[in-house]
């Protein structure tokens, strides 16, 4: 792999540090006690370099997002690692009962309930549920959701560019498919993977450590595909495409696809 682009990575860093940095160090001077609750700061240096790349980060991934979402999501929609809620603006409303956001950076909630607002989907119709937790919480997304629903409620399963960050990406994987996932259902995922290339893959293990500290646990090396795949219980679906850039040595290798749940 070409080190210029091994080391591009760095610019989205540095982009990342300036974006966060300095609010972070002003919210720390408001709130001192900020200091003893590392979990709460990453989110709030998170949610301003998020405001820095998320519009850029849909852009890029539209055609696949218009591709995968538009034609396929339906019913109540649970959307892992929701944002600003970009996922909206894919959905056919027409086909779509409710709209379901995992969000556990609550400083992005603001934003999503707009991007949800504006697309008619509100809490005081119903349509719209705002979870405060990570996808790893399977009992409180249950919980959560009201109980005329059946069991398991999901129609359509969304992940995109979260699984990457998730604690036990595995068993939260399986899990969310198992027990929240209703037979029939479907996992609509794009997500940037480990390469299939080895030397681009030792640059996505070199960089990860750091990576994952500047973009709020973002891991470059999973093979999120795979584990999907190996989840088993498939009945139908189009498989594994890849999508986007990382093709040849982008670091940022993408896989995206749709799997329907066995009846």
């Amino acid at each position: 792999m070409r080190l210029f682009a091994a080391f591009a990575i760095l610019q989205d860093m540095y982009l990342a540090i300036s974006a966060g940095l300095w609010p972070t160090i002003l919210t720390i001077y408001h709130t001192p006690s900020l200091l003893l609750q590392p979990h709460q700061l990453s989110h709030i240096f998170m949610s301003h370099v998020w405001n820095l790349f998320s519009h850029g980060v849909d852009a890029n991934a539209r055609s696949t997002k218009q591709k995968l979402i538009t034609p396929h999501a339906y019913g109540v929609v649970l959307d892992i690692g929701a944002g600003h809620g970009h996922t909206i603006n894919y959905l056919d409303h027409s086909r779509i009962t409710k709209y379901v956001a995992v969000e556990p950076n609550i400083h992005m909630h603001p934003e999503l309930r707009r991007t949800a607002s504006a697309a008619g989907y509100t809490e005081s119709a119903g349509t719209l549920i705002i979870l405060p937790c990570g996808a790893e919480h399977i009992t409180t997304i249950l919980s959560s959701l009201p109980t005329p629903l059946p069991h398991p409620p999901i129609d359509t399963l969304i992940s995109i560019l979260t699984i990457c960050s998730i604690p036990s990406p595995q068993s939260t994987i399986s899990g969310l498919i198992t027990e929240v996932l209703k037979p029939g259902g479907q996992v609509l995922f794009c997500e940037h993977c480990l390469s299939d290339r080895k030397d681009v893959g030792w640059w996505q293990w070199f960089w990860t450590p750091l990576w994952r500290v500047v973009f709020g646990g973002c891991c470059l090396d999973r093979p999120t595909q795979r584990w999907i795949e190996d989840v088993g219980g498939w009945v139908g679906g189009e498989g594994v495409w890849e999508a986007g850039e990382g093709t040849e040595e982008h670091l940022f290798w993408y896989r995206a696809g749709r799997f329907v749940k066995a009846g």
